[in-house]
């Protein structure tokens, strides 16, 4: 399982950090004006739609069906399922496209309220969404094919795909956009055709798996009645997760002009640390605990959530810790410049250091969901994310005045820990989870030495007289962060790194 999160989050991380890139250049040509507000709105729509319906409900239902086949009844039964599957939601996404398609401005009168009555952002924004929303109809079947490959042991494709996003954005960017009224349409056309890459992409990896499609049937076979049975609460609760999202745009859209620009900005660089880590590890661990359920090997799924437990936490920390303590150092080297201003910085390092705050937990989360998910469970965690929604709602509206753009941010993290925190009591009480001996061990001395690694950045910053103003200064800062984390924790043998480049050593062998 971790091996797998390994060439998960290996291959996320090439895509985060080239997605970096991709920011950094929108940031110098958009900044956060309203091309760039009703871009990153028109984004959000059919991002809303694909974790709703591609990563959220349907892979709750989807992977540990399909993994459950393929153990149960080989590849044929699989593929089977796999191709039905397929005929089903080819047929859904396309009438939702052209659903919203039609109904586009409608759906940005709900996402986007704060638009309303401003014809540049909101024209902009509703043909924009024009142009992407076919996204959603490639990339989700890609999440799909995605599933397939994941409940085969084959992670690298379906890992390596969203590279492909952020290469279409980027050559839109540098090569179609001095074609185009502005660059905010390049960037559309970059997202649509991205998708179909993608999904070609994957579907190659499945035949090269041995799986092999036939024309997909449209009927509903006793295990997709299951897998359905299955999505509808799982798709209430990821509607749940996704309306957490949606408040914050909504909330952004009635602050002041630029607020949705900083957010995003803000958050991008907090899903790099979360997309690597808590993508991958929850990634891989569906289908393994899954597959020891299936087997009724309790024991080894309880001791694969502790070891994702541990490694969850140990690499989302020293990050949590760092932008939060130099939110404002990370915006400033990374993006200023261009249309983004020094002002920006400051405002969207406010909201990043928010965002860190519950990194952890969101992380967490990701870890602690594929418990209830592999036993069938998709309704617990609906309810917790229902309840966390109300928190995030309520703390928004308390926070948007007094913290403007800071005041999403910091709501979604603590709506965050609290939906963690209720996940973990219920499957603590359900005896599906509880620390063995050696998280026991690890897990405080991890926080111990996030401990030292805060003082130790906090102290830098302090020495610095004009704070970190350049890319040598902020380096210090990386480095000085990392051997007072990294170094403490070997000291307290809160984690053996060994035992990681080891994994390492015998994935390259492997392959």
């Amino acid at each position: 399982m971790i091996r797998g999160a390994f060439t998960v989050g290996a291959w996320t991380m090439a895509s985060r950090v080239l997605g970096f890139a991709r920011d950094i250049l929108i940031a110098a040509v958009l900044g956060t004006g309203p091309v760039a507000d009703a871009f990153f709105v028109a984004l959000r729509l059919p991002n809303l739609f694909r974790r709703l319906f591609g990563e959220g409900a349907f892979n709750a239902s989807f992977v540990p069906s399909i993994s459950t086949i393929l153990h149960k009844d080989g590849m044929r039964a699989a593929t089977e399922f796999a191709e039905e599957a397929t005929a089903v939601m080819a047929v859904w996404l396309g009438a939702l496209t052209i659903l919203g398609e039609l109904f586009m401005p409608w759906l940005l009168y709900v996402l986007a309220p704060g638009f309303n009555g401003q014809g540049g952002r909101f024209d902009l924004a509703v043909a924009m969404s024009r142009i992407m929303f076919p996204y959603l109809f490639f990339i989700c079947l890609t999440a799909l094919f995605s599933g397939v490959l994941n409940a085969l042991g084959r992670f690298a494709a379906a890992a390596a795909a969203p590279m492909l996003f952020n290469i279409f954005m980027i050559a839109a960017m540098l090569w179609l956009a001095p074609h185009m009224a502005n660059p905010g349409y390049a960037l559309s056309w970059g997202v649509m055709v991205s998708g179909i890459a993608q999904m070609a992409l994957v579907l190659w990896a499945i035949r090269r798996a041995g799986m092999r499609f036939a024309k997909p049937k449209l009927r509903f076979s006793p295990w997709i009645k299951k897998m359905f049975k299955r999505m509808a609460p799982a798709l209430v609760g990821a509607g749940v997760t996704q309306l957490n999202v949606s408040i914050d745009i909504i909330i952004g859209t009635l602050l002041p002009a630029g607020s949705v620009s900083i957010l995003y900005y803000a958050d991008r660089v907090n899903q790099l640390p979360l997309g690597v880590i808590a993508t991958a590890a929850g990634t891989a661990l569906l289908p393994a605990v899954t597959k020891n359920i299936a087997l009724g090997e309790e024991v080894e799924a309880n001791t694969a959530l502790n070891r994702a437990f541990e490694s969850v936490l140990m690499l989302t920390l020293p990050a949590a810790i760092g932008l939060s303590v130099a939110g404002k150092a990370v915006m400033d080297v990374a993006f200023v410049r261009g249309a983004f201003t020094a002002h920006n910085a400051v405002l969207a390092g406010n909201s990043l250091a928010a965002f860190a705050l519950g990194l952890p937990a969101f992380a967490l989360i990701k870890i602690l969901t594929p418990g209830f998910y592999a036993r069938g469970d998709t309704v617990t965690p609906l309810k917790i994310g229902m309840a966390a929604v109300a928190l995030n709602l309520g703390l928004n509206l308390l926070f948007m005045h007094p913290l403007k753009a800071v005041g999403p941010a910091l709501a979604t993290s603590l709506s965050s820990a609290f939906n963690a925190a209720w996940l973990f009591a219920l499957l603590y009480r359900r005896g599906h989870f509880h620390f063995d001996t050696l998280s026991r061990r690890r897990i405080p001395r991890i926080l111990l030495a996030g401990a030292v690694m805060a003082v130790a950045l906090w102290g830098v910053q302090r020495f610095l007289p004009q704070g970190v103003t350049s890319i040598p200064q902020f380096l210090l800062l990386v480095l000085v962060g990392g051997v007072f984390y990294f170094g403490p924790g070997a000291v307290l043998r809160a984690f053996d790194l060994r035992e990681f480049l080891g994994l390492l050593r015998r994935r390259r062998r492997k392959a």
